[in-house]
């Protein structure tokens, strides 16, 4: 029983236990070629957040190994993400006030208070949450994500920096730097040299990583030509192991990480929990999301605390750990001992890293973020998804990130309510020779039956569209021949009712009633009629006002079975 509640909670101790002999190679080869974009991609991300390039690499070493003990995933790979880095550059520097020390604590306070929220969502089982976040919003999102992140890489690019403010002012200082000619021609040499080996050796899909290629090959070149003093580089990092920063912090600090902690958690896990559900897929594994909520947590809180900033799974590490044959969680392990070498034996080597390269690989990775496509996808499917979408664009480059998915989100709640409170609604008629009722506006070969209007509402019944429900099977009464003895309502797509729809309901019954019209109720679900009951309505809608099929409910209506399918062409393919 101990046994297994620890491989459920610990799923890394229940791989470890599990572990072939024949995955040590692979898991092994992977970690090290993981290694080689962990370390540039950790210290890129760590500068778009607006904090010292170290952090970057913390934030990838102790989620990678906390992640190897409570993820359910075999192959995921967490990290710095490009996404959530321009939102705690928001949240942070403002905070800091240009202090870096405090800068680094506020960030790894609002890991772990990510990491608590994630992990009590996970405990909880709240991973529907992060359907908040459709896909409109989420390709709006991301691409003013990925504009800001690389608006915020093309001074390191051009060899200069600009005081951040806004979005606006950081293009409008960029211009002016150009203008007035502090652009470094070493560094954009070096930042234009790095894209082009990145993009030509992703184009080729050599084995080769891109990122690995241009940032060996940029730090090589600074250090035997010398250039480290007259071109903008990374810096060396400081010697030693990752350990807790946290001092000098405050309840107001907490206060004030409350809302963004919230909004980081929630797109930490939608990323992650896609990302999960794709891989897993593609193995056969399956994975339960609220376990994965839970890890990502605890990988949160691990790395907060020790010098870290919020993380989640990464879409363009993930992907190269599988290509590169990953078994097991082993490969994140591997890579975060291999880190842990490389800050012990040789933080120099980054001092011979041009910061232009670092800008180019956050810029490339950034760029993968774009999805443009989708957004025109989106115009031709769906308007308001589109809208959506745009105003999730816009809202996070004019009010900035947190505000600007808050507004998204609002929006589409709104949306929703709208589809709720407006929904499709037809009149019912038949088509002879085909079986079944057809809504008769998109048919008009359709007819009504005579002394019979069928209606259908697609949607649950309750306080907001009650009264449009009525008035529209009122005015569709009204419009028929004053011969109307029946109204059948299809209510299979009405899943639910409340009080308020309820008595709405009986209001058009009295009206109909008074007409000499019975209301009946075809293909009614089970949970329903058991709202119908609880209200008190048996006596009111006894069993005869129901029927199983609307084609029931006509045939008691008329007294007869419908005669008009003979030879159909349903007959006819059997």
């Amino acid at each position: 029983m101990t046994e297994t509640w620890l491989r459920k909670v610990l799923p890394g101790v229940d791989t470890a236990l599990r572990y072939r002999r024949a995955w040590l190679l692979p898991d092994l080869r992977a970690g090290l070629v993981l290694t080689a974009l962990l370390i540039p991609v950790g210290i890129g991300y760590a500068e778009v957040a607006g904090l010292p390039p170290e952090t970057g690499l913390y934030a990838t070493i102790i989620p990678l190994l906390a992640y190897a003990l409570f993820g359910p995933s075999r192959v995921l790979v967490l990290g710095p993400d490009s996404a959530l880095a321009p939102i705690i550059a928001a949240v942070i520097l403002p905070l800091a006030l240009g202090d870096d020390v405090r800068a680094v604590a506020l960030a790894g306070l609002l890991a772990i208070m990510v990491g608590l929220i994630l992990t009590l969502g996970g405990v909880l089982r709240l991973g529907f949450v992060t359907d908040l976040l459709s896909k409109p919003i989420r390709v709006g999102y991301l691409n003013a994500l990925a504009l800001l992140v690389i608006v915020s890489q093309l001074p390191a690019f051009l060899g200069f920096s600009v005081a951040s403010k806004s979005p606006f002012r950081d293009v409008t200082a960029i211009v002016s730097g150009i203008a007035d000619g502090r652009v470094n021609p070493t560094a954009l040499y070096f930042g234009l040299g790095s894209l082009a080996v990145i993009l030509v050796l992703s184009w080729r899909k050599t084995r080769i990583p891109g990122i690995l290629a241009a940032v060996v090959l940029a730090t090589a070149l600074t250090a035997i030509l010398g250039l480290q003093e007259t071109l903008p580089v990374v810096g060396a990092l400081p010697g030693g192991l990752p350990a807790p920063a946290l001092g000098g912090l405050a309840w107001a600090d907490v206060a004030a990480l409350v809302v963004p902690a919230l909004g980081i958690a929630l797109i930490a896990f939608a990323d992650t929990a896609v990302l999960s559900r794709t891989f897993a897929a593609r193995r056969g594994e399956n994975v339960n999301g609220s376990r994965e909520m839970a890890a990502i947590g605890a990988s949160n809180i691990a790395g907060g605390l020790l010098g870290g900033f919020p993380i989640s799974a990464s879409s363009s590490r993930t992907p190269v750990a599988e290509k590169a044959g990953s078994r097991s969680q082993l490969t994140g392990v591997v890579g975060a001992g291999l880190m842990v070498v490389f800050m012990l034996l040789t933080p120099g080597l980054t001092g011979y890293l041009p910061s232009a390269a670092i800008a180019a690989v956050v810029m490339v990775a950034a760029a993968g973020l774009i999805d443009v496509k989708g957004f025109f996808a989106l115009v031709r499917m769906n308007k308001v998804d589109a809208f959506l979408s745009l105003a999730a664009f816009l809202g996070v480059l004019v009010f900035g990130v947190i505000e600007g998915i808050g507004v998204a989100i609002v929006l589409s709640l709104g949306a929703f309510v709208s589809h709720a409170w407006r929904p499709y609604r037809a009149e019912l008629g038949r088509i002879r020779g085909i079986r079944g009722y057809h809504d008769l506006a998109r048919h008009p070969e359709g007819e009504r039956l005579p002394g019979i209007v069928i209606v259908r509402f697609d949607a649950p019944l309750f306080f907001a569209n009650g009264g449009i429900f009525d008035d529209y099977v009122r005015a569709t009464v009204t419009a028929a021949d004053s011969d109307v003895h029946t109204v059948i309502l299809a209510a299979e797509p009405i899943t639910d009712i409340d009080t308020t729809a309820v008595e709405e309901l009986l209001e058009l019954d009295d009206f109909l009633a008074s007409r000499g019209i019975t209301l009946i109720f075809a293909e009614m679900k089970g949970p329903v009629k058991d709202h119908l009951r609880d209200y008190g309505l048996t006596r009111r809608f006894p069993p005869e006002r129901f029927a199983r099929t609307v084609g029931e409910a006509v045939d008691e209506a008329t007294g007869t079975l419908r005669g008009d399918l003979e030879g159909t062409e349903w007959d006819g393919d059997g």
